[in-house]
């Protein structure tokens, strides 16, 4: 079983930045890809960005140009960096990770932009 825990998370005026990370663990796992999502209270979860173990990037319109998705293959870390943020960017992000003999999420991280 592969464990994934996000951090980065917090509180931050419109116009800012955060940089999200996602940590997998676990024994014996290959991972093919990985990528963020976001639930906004009373909206559906949907995806952000996603990232394959090549490094193929796949990003939400929304987001396009104002999110950057990452990761370190070697350390089992995807990053999300978010700069120019807005209020409708505020939502819990889910970390999501998938491989031949898994698929795992992580708890969840708070992203809050104040206007």
């Amino acid at each position: 079983q592969v464990q994934l825990v996000e951090s980065g998370g917090g509180l931050v005026q419109a116009g800012g930045s955060l940089r999200l990370s996602c940590l997998a663990s676990g024994s014996s796992f290959t991972i093919n890809a990985m990528g963020w999502f976001r639930q906004a209270p009373g909206k559906q979860r949907e995806l952000v960005a996603t990232i394959t173990s090549g490094g193929i990037t796949n990003y939400a319109g929304s987001v396009k140009g104002r999110f950057t998705i990452s990761r370190d293959n070697a350390k089992n870390t995807m990053y999300l960096q978010m700069n120019s943020l807005k209020p409708e960017d505020t939502a819990v992000y889910y970390c999501h990770a998938f491989g031949p003999t898994f698929g795992s999420w992580g708890q969840g991280i708070q992203v809050t932009v104040s206007s």
